[in-house]
């Protein structure tokens, strides 16, 4: 996909320090009730909080602890409020924020592709501008996808929110301003380290997690962009516990590849059978696609979620 060209330029105003705003452009149109409720479905407990139609979390940046308060504004601008962070580690936020919010997409022409489509051309009617968020972190993405293996959202988010509570880091001293934001996430080493089996989850899932945290301190670029998709994915699948599911859905949030697409995914296989009724085969049925298959999960996946309101 291409840059962002002429709006990649963020604009920043220093107040009472330690505290840093800055605005993030992006091309419109962009649909930040599916993306706040996206976030807000899988926040982790004392890491994550969306409220009032914004999102905050916890970072580790540069070696320093912060907070950061994130809300669409008007001019089609991502307003970021930052708070125990200096001004040098804002080129690493920028990238990774632009990242997470899938900023420098381009609605028109993934949509258009898209629209060729009927089923797609409907979705997107329902949602325009909808983007496929990132992961904030590669080793915290890890994590949330093996906990996600083969049960609910609500459920994985259970687990992630022990995890935290168990294994995490207490935020440093002195970040106030959300009683509910007290942690930031576990390094691969306490998980490497650790017994996992109290949590909750089978003890081949345990033993996963134990297993992608310690091949990420043996190979910290473990889980980076270099490689085809393919490539990639069959890496990773030689993990124990790591599948085409985990691999494809890993490449889909992290490495931001716009045709990754998770085939043996539960909910999608719903989500098509509601949108489509018969025996239609998601393999073949997601061809018509490519190349913005990402996309078009991430409809299907909203569409369930429009269904149960």
């Amino acid at each position: 996909m291409k840059a962002f060209s002429s709006l990649q330029g963020y604009r920043r105003t220093l107040r009472s320090a330690p505290t840093l705003t800055v605005w993030l452009r992006y091309r419109a149109p962009y649909h930040w009730p599916s993306m706040l409720g996206f976030l807000q479905a899988r926040s982790i407990a004392a890491i994550e909080a969306v409220e009032a139609g914004e999102y905050r979390r916890t970072v580790v940046l540069g070696g320093h602890h912060g907070i950061i308060h994130c809300r669409p504004v008007a001019a089609d601008q991502l307003a970021v409020t930052l708070y125990g962070l200096p001004p040098r580690v804002l080129p690493a936020l920028v990238a990774r924020l632009r990242r997470v919010f899938d900023l420098d997409a381009e609605p028109q022409r993934i949509e258009r592709d898209l629209s060729r489509d009927t089923l797609m051309a409907g979705l997107i009617a329902a949602r325009p501008g909808l983007r496929v968020p990132g992961g904030w972190a590669a080793f915290e993405q890890a994590m949330r996808t093996v906990l996600g293996q083969q049960i609910s959202v609500a459920g994985a988010m259970t687990l992630a929110g022990r995890m935290v509570a168990r294994h995490g880091v207490p935020l440093a001293p002195g970040l106030t301003g959300d009683e509910r934001l007290t942690h930031v996430f576990p390094h691969p080493k306490a998980i490497a380290s650790s017994d996992l089996s109290g949590l909750g989850m089978p003890r081949a899932r345990a033993s996963t997690l134990s297993v992608m945290a310690q091949a990420i301190l043996d190979e910290p670029g473990l889980l980076r962009a270099g490689n085809d998709l393919h490539t990639w994915v069959k890496r990773l699948c030689l993990l124990p516990g790591i599948g085409p599911w985990s691999a494809q859905y890993l490449a889909l949030r992290l490495r931001g590849d716009v045709d990754a697409f998770p085939l043996g995914d539960v909910a999608l296989l719903k989500a098509l059978r509601q949108l489509e009724p018969g025996d239609v085969k998601l393999a073949e049925r997601s061809l018509a696609w490519r190349p913005w298959r990402a996309y078009a999960a991430q409809h299907l996946w909203a569409s369930l979620s429009a269904s149960q309101d």
